[in-house]
């Protein structure tokens, strides 16, 4: 448990990696601004609620409490239509981006998408595979 004005170690809040068939699905936080928004997000909360633990809820709702799933993907949603202005917005939507971005614009394997996306069967990850309709012309158009 962390006290207000604690040094935070961001180690201690990583939530635990739930096992799929005895495989573990930990991904490394790259992003250093993310990492640096949830470490000051952390920092606000210990200084308003005094101390945190490993399984206290990261977001809460305006009560305090846990958001509850069907909430937290409509806010979800609602920022991702208002704030970043995508009309037809889900909080799926970002899953499905990563997998399609993974593939097509960063020209990786289905496996890493599949590893990302933490899924068993490489044939769930090719449901969210969906190729750009310039890449589909352009693959006719090379055939001749």
């Amino acid at each position: 448990m962390a006290k207000a004005g604690a040094e935070i170690d961001p180690k201690e809040f990583y939530p635990d990696v739930k096992k799929h068939k005895g495989k573990s699905r930990d991904l490394p936080l790259v992003d250093v601004e993310l990492r640096k928004a949830l470490e000051e997000y952390l920092t606000f909360r210990l200084e308003k609620e005094h101390s945190l633990s490993p399984s206290s809820p990261l977001f809460i709702t305006q009560k305090g409490g846990p958001y509850s799933p069907n909430t937290l993907q409509e806010h979800m949603a609602l920022m991702l239509r208002y704030w970043a202005g995508i009309e037809k917005a889900s909080s799926h939507s970002g899953r499905r981006t990563v997998i399609t971005d993974v593939i097509h614009k960063q020209k990786r394997s289905v496996k890493v998408a599949q590893k990302i996306a933490g899924h068993v069967n490489p044939s769930t990850t090719l449901i969210y595979e969906e190729p750009p309709e310039e890449e589909i012309g352009d693959a006719l158009r090379k055939l001749g």
